[in-house]
């Protein structure tokens, strides 16, 4: 996958991107190095989200963004099982548990929420 995306972003002449071949429990990214984490139909597959999520905190630039896209928890025709599923209200505890905001919602998917989270500057 990593090799799949660094022969688009060549192809398309990009040059504000880089890819890494992360950790599963660690971004390994500099401080204050990221705009947006971008996180789509995989966060259930963190193990521990609270100490992923104070990574990828202190990971993004001032102004920051986390993007979560996920499938709705209920019976759908794709996607993972019920019990895989996260709620969305309960991801947006999670969010605010952990020092961000829900900035901004899009409800234009049929199977999944699609959440834009701001760090908390007070926390």
């Amino acid at each position: 996958m990593v090799r799949h995306v660094n022969r688009r972003v060549r192809d398309a002449g990009i040059r504000n991107v880089v890819s890494v071949l992360a950790e599963p429990d660690d971004p390994l990214l500099p401080d204050a190095s990221v705009d947006r984490f971008v996180i789509v139909d995989t966060w259930h597959h963190v193990e521990d989200q609270g100490k992923y999520l104070a990574l990828m905190k202190r990971m993004l630039k001032p102004g920051g963004q986390v993007v979560q896209i996920d499938f709705q928890k209920r019976e759908l025709p794709i996607g993972p099982p019920l019990a895989m599923k996260i709620a969305r209200d309960d991801l947006v505890k999670q969010m605010q548990s952990a020092g961000f905001a829900l900035a901004a919602e899009h409800t234009f998917l049929p199977y999944q929420y699609f959440l834009v989270f701001a760090a908390n500057p007070a926390r």
